[in-house]
């Protein structure tokens, strides 16, 4: 099972953000991610074997409870690799506590690997993709324009185990369902 844990903005905050790109979407070819499935992904595994599952309930329950909740908001822009070379345009998150957020994060990725998943290493980088490119292209403008965007405020109280299912969504994208959802302390 490939799977990830991450943190699922509330509906209006998906909305608003959703509202600010609508009318803009049309001026670039580029493959936008579905509101619906925007999340910001704190621990990754390609592979999660299911016999794990039990196991890593019980990890995310335990890691969560012993997290703070904290306050965010969906804002700025950034790009991945580069703003002159992007594959992935994304939407960037301020929180009233960093440390909590990668404490977070990281809480999570030992509860995947102590549960039998191979986690993702790559650095954490807290982002919402918004869209990703067929080839490597210039997206300076957007994430200008992504810059000067201010969602509204939000209490990240929960965490939530989410399977992906590739090429199983509209147009052959991801799936996305959620396994379970945990309270953070």
């Amino acid at each position: 099972m490939r799977a990830f844990v991450a943190v699922v903005p509330p509906p209006d905050v998906v909305a608003h953000l959703d509202e600010f790109l609508e009318v803009r979407r049309a001026a670039a070819d580029l493959r936008w991610s579905a509101a619906e499935q925007w999340h910001l992904t704190l621990a990754f595994a390609a592979v999660l074997p299911e016999r794990s599952l039990d196991l890593l309930d019980e990890l995310l329950r335990d890691a969560a409870a012993r997290r703070p909740a904290f306050g965010a908001r969906l804002g700025g822009g950034g790009a991945f690799p580069h703003p002159d070379d992007a594959r992935v345009l994304f939407a960037g998150l301020a929180v009233e506590d960093d440390d909590a957020l990668d404490r977070l994060a990281v809480a999570c990725r030992a509860a995947m690997s102590r549960a039998g998943a191979r986690v993702d290493g790559q650095r954490f980088r807290p982002h919402l993709t918004l869209a990703r490119l067929g080839r490597p292209a210039n997206v300076t403008s957007w994430v200008r324009l992504l810059d000067a965007y201010e969602g509204p405020r939000w209490q990240v109280g929960e965490v939530a185990l989410v399977s992906s299912h590739l090429g199983e969504g509209p147009r052959r994208r991801p799936r996305h369902e959620v396994l379970a959802t945990y309270t953070l302390g």
